[in-house]
């Protein structure tokens, strides 16, 4: 018998079938559905509908042997994440641009993923690096820090982490409707034709797609629209550009399948690029992953409800073509 007291706000309120749905994430809902009706989960001594929402003080008690538990709950296995092992992965510390004990905004490193691919890889992800520096202080039963939203893993700049359950439900009501802006600086081969205009072209994503060109523009796809302005361009013997994209939609590749719908790729795009220039970049530039870094987030705070501007400082590597 295993008994949980309800004593954080990222707890209470939830249904009794939801939260032990994500107490217990390994365990089918059917089989969470029979422990309620035969009285293996009991709130207090009580037997509890499903439906049943949880308030602070109560206490979900399971009546399952150990061996029941551990093949249905999450894997608790610690993980050696310490900034120590982080030389020989070439990953940097987490780099905060602003934090508060509700959200947390940083500045991701290219070449990191921002969750776990699967559960066997051994690669750090962000979420691992934020639980890292959080040393779980706003773990609950049911939640850990979160991210808001996510970025291609060769994708650098601000990434949004909500560290309250209410917060996180907040800012994603925020996100879906679309009040949160979110502006990229992207590095293009070429330049656009025009120097300021808005894409309009419907994304498909391809099933079953072999390779990470799994997006396509498609008339039977998805709205996507991204607004972009040219702000530099070189003068080299490769013609770059510097963009700055403004995005109303978040579909999946949507600015690098846009960029390479106009015949201007993101550069060292190895999914949608031009394999030629790539090359040439990684030569003269040790260019080797996609110029495109979220430079600014505005969002809605969670609490004042004051609007928010977080900008993230260029990488080395964009500034390696377009020095300030």
């Amino acid at each position: 018998m295993i008994s949980l007291p309800i004593e954080h706000s990222a707890d209470a309120g939830q249904r009794l079938d939801r939260f032990v749905r994500k107490y217990l994430p390994n365990a089918p809902l059917g089989a969470i559905f029979k422990m309620l009706r035969t009285w293996k989960i009991k709130v207090g001594w009580k037997k509890k509908d499903q439906t049943y929402k949880l308030e602070l003080g109560d206490e979900v008690t399971f009546w399952l042997t150990d061996s029941e538990l551990e093949q249905m709950k999450w894997d608790t296995k610690a993980i050696d994440i310490s900034i120590q092992n982080f030389s020989d992965k070439k990953i940097n510390p987490l780099e905060i641009l602003f934090e508060d004990e509700l959200i947390m905004v940083i500045n991701k490193p290219p070449g990191i993923n921002v969750h776990p691919g699967d559960h066997k890889t051994t690669e750090l992800s962000v979420i691992d690096l934020v639980q890292d520096y959080l040393q779980g202080k706003y773990d609950s039963l049911t939640f850990r820090p979160a991210l808001v939203h996510r970025i291609d893993r060769d994708t650098s700049g601000c990434l949004l982490i909500a560290k309250d359950k209410w917060a996180l439900e907040f800012l994603l009501r925020d996100l879906q409707s679309h009040s949160m802006e979110k502006m990229y600086h992207a590095i293009v081969v070429g330049t656009p034709l025009k120097r300021q205009d808005t894409i309009r072209a419907r994304l498909l994503r391809i099933e079953n797609a072999k390779n990470e060109a799994k997006v396509r523009v498609d008339e039977l796809g998805q709205s996507a629209i991204t607004h972009y302005s040219v702000l530099k361009t070189n003068s080299g013997s490769q013609i770059l550009s510097l963009l700055e994209c403004r995005i109303e939609t978040g579909r999946t590749h949507q600015i690098r399948v846009h960029m390479a719908f106009l015949k201007n790729p993101i550069l060292w795009d190895k999914a949608y690029g031009d394999k030629s220039v790539n090359s040439y970049v990684k030569r003269n530039f040790m260019i080797d992953r996609q110029m495109l870094h979220a430079r600014q987030l505005t969002f809605t705070h969670p609490k004042s409800y004051n609007k928010m501007v977080v900008e993230a400082p260029y990488p080395a590597d964009f500034l390696r073509i377009f020095p300030l």
